[in-house]
């Protein structure tokens, strides 16, 4: 009778570590790089969550961040304005055993243009900026790092300088939920066009 029971404790012990353990590989990620429907659209396509395990992104969301502290509650109309100075940026969990960081910032540059100032191809106005909201000291490191080696590999010989912001995250607000997956939902709808493979 004990024995049954022991195997039972060690069993669940097993599986809480297992949690744990999973639970310490995820992390957060948060990038703009111009309208947010294709922000979300293209990570998913590289980064397919199903079939499991997938390549790493565990989830996507997209919300405003980055903006005035006078507005707690931005929405889109209003972000849209420009008043609030917030950024539309999708923010992905991601699996760090399966994907890493420096990956996802590659990724992030090799898909927009980050040598405009407020702008992505015809959308214009600081909710478009390119920016890299970090959630640890070491994303910071390493969003520093991957911008050099990008800067110099791809954009110093072009005579471009990226001028993308690397900066700690703040607030964060889901966007509404029209625009959660927009690009899934209305597979015909505005694409910005610098959002593609760019090498």
């Amino acid at each position: 009778m004990l024995l049954p029971r022991l195997r039972h404790l060690v069993s669940a012990r097993r599986l809480l570590s297992t949690d744990i353990n999973r639970s310490n590989m995820k992390e957060v990620a948060i990038f703009a790089s111009g309208c947010f429907w294709g922000t979300e659209h293209i990570f998913r396509k590289h980064y397919p969550l199903e079939p499991a395990p997938g390549k790493g992104i565990l989830s996507t969301t997209v919300g405003y961040t980055g903006g005035n502290d006078h507005f707690p509650n931005p929405h889109y109309r209003l972000v849209c304005t420009g008043a609030t100075n917030h950024a539309e940026a999708v923010k992905l969990e991601y699996d760090t055993d399966v994907v890493s960081y420096a990956e996802l910032v590659e990724f992030f540059y090799r898909t927009h243009d980050p040598t405009t100032v407020d702008r992505q191809g015809g959308d214009m106005g600081t909710q478009y900026r390119s920016a890299i909201f970090t959630t640890t000291l070491d994303q910071q490191t390493v969003a520093q790092r991957v911008t050099e080696e990008v800067q110099a590999k791809h954009f110093t010989p072009k005579g471009l300088k990226i001028i993308t912001q690397i900066v700690p995250a703040g607030p964060w607000w889901d966007a509404e939920d029209y625009h959660q997956l927009y690009l899934f939902k209305n597979p015909g709808g505005y694409q910005c066009p610098t959002h593609r493979m760019h090498w």
